[in-house]
């Protein structure tokens, strides 16, 4: 049951019949929304990185990988944490690992999540771990591809 003032007056509404039903189911509905399938919603400022146990906090940066022998999900504040955290799994190369990553260029109440994989980076931005790479929908000016920041970073160790 959702617990959220609004949508308790609203459900209550729609009980007493003051509130057209698809109205309601729209405003009122407890489902999460904005979260790719197969997503767990971070909370923000709450849910610890899997990988150094910091608070992730920097939308920008936030990352989620759900993989593993029981298709467990992992949150991380940082996609450095994502690459030290995969290489030292047995199935960290899988390719039935989902991973996504947040788009740097969202806005932190409308969150975009992209591929990891797919993503294009730009180095010299101040995320969390310092590993200081956000990720982009789209090529930047001196982006770098997945493989070619993983291999920075794997070299730069950390």
């Amino acid at each position: 049951m959702c617990s959220h003032p609004r949508r308790r007056f609203l459900t209550g509404l729609a009980s007493s019949g003051l509130l057209l039903t698809p109205l309601a189911a729209l405003l009122a509905g407890c489902g999460k929304s904005g979260w790719p399938d197969g997503m767990t919603e971070i909370k923000w400022d709450r849910d610890t990185c899997t990988r150094c146990r910091m608070a992730i906090s920097d939308r920008r940066f936030a990352a989620e990988v759900r993989g593993g022998p029981k298709d467990q999900v992992f949150k991380f504040d940082d996609i450095g944490c994502v690459i030290f955290w995969l290489k030292e799994q047995a199935w960290g190369d899988d390719a039935a690992v989902r991973l996504w990553v947040a788009d740097a260029s969202s806005k932190p109440d409308q969150l975009l999540w992209i591929d990891p994989r797919q993503a294009h980076y730009v180095g010299g931005k101040t995320s969390p771990m310092g590993y200081n790479f956000a990720a982009y929908p789209q090529p930047q000016a001196n982006s770098l591809g997945f493989e070619e920041m993983r291999q920075q970073l794997l070299r730069r160790g950390k």
